[in-house]
């Protein structure tokens, strides 16, 4: 039996959800995507249509699909139905019911969510079914995605991530002969103003389905609107849209500012790109030409989608002044480029790890330690990558400054060495470690101790960045992709204090 009569067996064989051979319906996947990939590859269209009409119809795909979106963090999180696929039962039933003919889409549930700006942010939450259905044809679109996008691009991408992004910042700017003006660029409203005429000529993939997903429209308050323009943030195929979207803007500068020869010397483009979904800098080799010359190429280039540029959050720096992006800040100080935690990235997480403190004046101490441990790691993995051991250090000392006032205040009427004994301990290498003996019902196991992380204990690693034409569906890249999940991260040796100053810390 070949692999489109496998791919496309029907669900009759299974009766029972825990039935389902997992590995063979990602290997049948996978295959497919792989040929979608080589198809893409060499131009043949009407072949990659044809591949994607098979992937979408396959019962491989559409079980990996509804598997995706009862498994995820979403998958309490119901839509404007109320519906929730929770039983293998449902499950399985869902996955018959996954169908192109007669498909209809239900209307977006609407929620906001604040922003860092103290701005509201729309999120259009679909119901199972559709979330089911934009996994399935994501499957058939990302192949073909991965093959055409811009070789820097970071955002919502299969094995690409911001440390990949501010790698290659640095890449571009620590030269000596690097680039010295930036550009930086975020686009308004992203996803709500996207031209739908744009999407459904340009995107490759059922331009049927796609019309229904972004006409759908939304319900607010009981009230229902249209969607006229943009793809909703909180669908699973939007991220991809919108790449989809902004790729091409990378090859249209390095044609626009190629590099040349003149009088026999090699004179190099200064003008990089380097994009995280909506974000991007553009570097230049002067002020003049990013406003005069690259500005308006990049308004046109958007201006054709749908989209413009905020006013807000486009500036034109110089690297000796520095930018934040990613919650970065990436400054050169004389010679020597430097990538710390940015302020306000640090002053985000300390506020958020205040308020927990603060909303838990009542709690235990474990209590306490196992919801600010997340927080702490998660903050301190982001940044391991870039040179932060005095934003690790500041931050524990204001964690330390928080936690001392809370327990302090919880006994007025006992002294500093007394409340120093009851939550702090002498564990390891570390004499005021905050720490909470756990309980144990054997009473002769030795003591165990539930512990706060420190930032200044992550190791600091130099992130080794993905190869920009490296594609997860394609097979040649198998590999390559197999040693990169074995351990993505070199070990960055930090030899005494003195890296810990800009004059010498170096990422190099």
């Amino acid at each position: 039996m070949n692999a489109e009569h496998v791919a496309c067996a029907s669900s009759a064989a299974v009766e029972h959800w825990d039935q389902i051979d997992w590995k063979r319906c990602e290997r049948q996947v996978t295959r497919l995507q792989a040929r979608i990939v080589k198809a893409s590859r060499e131009g043949r269209w009407g072949k990659v249509k044809a591949l994607q009409r098979l992937l979408t119809c396959s019962f491989s795909g559409k079980a990996l699909a509804v598997k995706r979106v009862t498994e995820n963090k979403g998958k309490r999180t119901s839509g404007v139905d109320h519906v929730r696929w929770s039983t293998p039962q449902s499950k399985l039933k869902a996955i018959a019911s996954l169908q192109r003919r007669g498909y209809r889409p239900l209307p977006l549930r609407r929620v906001y969510i604040p922003k860092s700006n103290g701005k509201l942010r729309p999120l259009s939450i679909p119901v199972m079914k559709d979330r089911a259905m934009q996994a399935l044809y994501l499957m058939a679109l990302e192949p073909v995605a991965e093959t055409c996008a811009d070789p820097n691009s970071y955002g919502f991408r299969k094995g690409r991530s911001t440390a990949d992004a501010i790698e290659q910042c640095f890449k571009f700017l620590s030269k000596s002969d690097a680039p010295e003006w930036i550009l930086e660029g975020d686009i308004k409203g992203c996803f709500d103003h996207i031209s739908h005429r744009w999407l459904l000529t340009h995107v490759p993939m059922d331009a049927v389905i796609l019309e229904k997903w972004l006409r759908c429209g939304f319900l607010e308050n009981s009230n229902l609107f249209a969607t006229e323009e943009g793809t909703p943030q909180g669908g699973i195929v939007s991220p991809a849209l919108a790449n989809w979207t902004l790729d091409g803007l990378e090859s249209l500068l390095k044609t626009t500012f190629p590099s040349r020869k003149e009088k026999g010397q090699q004179i190099y483009s200064k003008v990089h790109l380097v994009r995280y979904a909506d974000d991007f800098i553009i570097t230049g080799r002067s002020q003049s030409q990013l406003v005069n010359e690259v500005l308006p190429l990049v308004e046109k280039f958007l201006r054709e989608r749908g989209l413009e540029l905020s006013a807000e959050k486009t500036h034109v720096t110089h690297i000796q002044k520095g930018f934040d992006f990613l919650g970065q800040n990436i400054r050169k100080y004389g010679r020597k480029l430097l990538i710390t935690p940015a302020q306000k990235n640090v002053q985000a997480a300390l506020t958020k790890i205040r308020g927990i403190i603060e909303k838990n004046k009542s709690a235990t101490q474990e209590n306490l330690i196992v919801q600010l441990n997340p927080v702490i790691r998660g903050w301190a993995n982001y940044h391991r990558h870039c040179v932060a051991k005095r934003a690790f250090a500041r931050m524990d000392f204001e964690i330390w400054r928080k936690l001392w006032w809370w327990s302090y205040r919880r006994h007025p009427r006992k002294n500093a060495l007394w409340v120093k004994n009851r939550y702090y301990h002498a564990i390891g290498e570390r004499t005021w470690r905050f720490a909470a003996r756990t309980n144990t019902q054997n009473p002769l196991e030795q003591t165990s101790w539930k512990q706060l992380l420190y930032a200044g204990s992550t190791p600091i690693q130099r992130r080794r960045k993905i190869k920009g034409e490296a594609n997860p569906f394609d097979p040649r890249w198998r590999s390559y992709f197999t040693q990169r999940d074995k351990g993505s991260t070199v070990r960055q040796t930090v030899a005494d204090d003195r890296l810990s100053t800009p004059e010498g810390l170096h990422m190099a």
